[in-house]
């Protein structure tokens, strides 16, 4: 595995970085820093969205023809790894990451048409009807179900743990047409107008205060068969083609780098036990010292990664590896801010973040005043939003289950 940069790698480095110093505005960098979870400010995500795809940049893994970018994956990899260093907000990534993938794939050239163009410039914008309050990580439990009606399908049920639900105009969802035969038989995949009659949106509230999540209900919302995508009682395999979407690609390894960085950087300033500054603590410094390793690790399995699929390979297990590290380490950064951010990291003020949904009854204090910086009244919110880490997008356990089998033949 040879980890040096061709000439022509750091030139297109340079290029990149040269685009983002000069098109990411102070606002925009501010989003992209004071980010509370993986979700960035949604008026920041599409602004940011609109200049990269001026640029030709908003989704360079789609194929050419549908407004991809002919880069390498070592590109790829160097293009999310600038971002993330400098600090971008993230896109969502339901639409331009994951189901763009999967009507590339599956859907009908009318399907094409009308949502690739759509989602690239952010007039559609999705969010993913999969876990139901009974259908988690179980996902092929699912029960809304979806009755044929001549050309439609008539759907009643709900789904939990929506993103985005309250800013998306359409969702793409997993529905419940066949009871027979195995449960993995009789799911279809659909994409759903969320202005369809019969859909009724209710936020929840994290344990952070954001309202980035939803449980929505469905009374008879009819959906025209146009809109599945595969084939009806076939949507587990367009399903789990999307979930390769889901669990792997880009660089994880530069925002984490960044986060223990930065909390280096506090540390030296911050009071810690017996008088002195806290990076002088044993304990605290050791803990830290563990986390930048691992990150330096991840980034080597990310390399790995990369290599792997250079040469036409396929990372396989890998991505169950790499997921379970990355949110397992995001966990322990997040811990070490609040014990960075000290007394001041347990105050309340989202007003002096970016969070990635609405706060929940907050009235922001008089002329915006903070007790600290700004990082940290981040910190308690990254905190209590990373604790999901581990669970969304299978759970590490389940994770580590696959790694098991494949790896250990277990």
């Amino acid at each position: 595995m040879d980890l040096s940069w061709s000439d022509a790698d750091i030139a297109f480095r340079d290029e990149v970085r040269q685009f983002l110093a000069e098109k990411m505005t102070p606002e925009i960098q501010r989003a992209g820093r004071l980010m509370t979870s993986v979700y960035s400010d949604h008026e920041a995500s599409l602004a940011w969205q609109a200049i990269l795809h001026e640029r030709g940049w908003a989704a360079p893994a789609w194929p050419v023809q549908y407004g991809g970018c002919d880069w390498s994956l070592t590109q790829h990899y160097i293009f999310s790894r600038e971002s993330q260093l400098a600090g971008a907000p993230s896109l969502s990534p339901m639409g331009i990451r994951m189901v763009a993938h999967a009507i590339v794939k599956f859907g009908t050239e009318e399907q094409k048409d009308f949502f690739l163009p759509r989602i690239l410039t952010g007039e559609v914008f999705f969010c993913q009807g999969y876990s139901e309050p009974e259908a988690g990580s179980d996902l092929a439990a699912l029960s809304m179900a979806a009755v044929q009606d001549g050309d439609d399908l008539v759907c009643t049920g709900s789904k939990i743990w929506t993103t985005h639900a309250t800013e998306a105009n359409w969702m793409f969802a997993l529905v419940r047409t066949s009871r027979t035969g195995k449960k993995q038989h009789g799911i279809t995949f659909v994409l759903l107008d969320m202005t369809t009659p019969g859909i009724e949106i209710r936020p929840l509230v994290m344990t952070s205060g954001e309202e980035v999540q939803s449980q929505v209900f469905f009374d008879g919302v009819r959906i025209p068969k146009a809109n599945v995508l595969g084939n009806i009682d076939e949507g587990w395999t367009v399903a789990k083609y999307l979930l390769e979407f889901e669990r792997g690609g880009g660089a994880t390894a530069p925002a984490l780098q960044v986060m223990a960085e930065n909390i280096a950087e506090v540390a030296t300033e911050q009071p810690g036990p017996g008088g002195g500054k806290l990076i002088d603590d044993p304990a605290f410094a050791a803990k830290l010292a563990d986390a930048r390793i691992r990150t330096e690790v991840l980034e080597i399995l990310e390399y790995r990664v990369l290599a792997a699929l250079a040469g036409g390979g396929h990372p396989g297990a890998a991505s169950s590896m790499l997921k379970i590290i990355s949110t397992e380490l995001s966990q322990t950064l997040t811990e070490l801010s609040m014990e960075a951010a000290g007394p001041r990291g347990r105050a309340y003020q989202p007003h002096a973040a970016c969070p990635g949904g609405p706060i929940a009854d907050f009235e922001p204090p008089a002329e915006d005043y903070l007790s600290g910086e700004p990082w940290q009244a981040v910190a308690p919110l990254r905190y209590f939003n990373d604790r999901a880490g581990s669970i969304y997008a299978g759970s590490n356990e389940i994770q580590r289950n696959i790694l098991a089998k494949a790896e250990l033949g277990l």
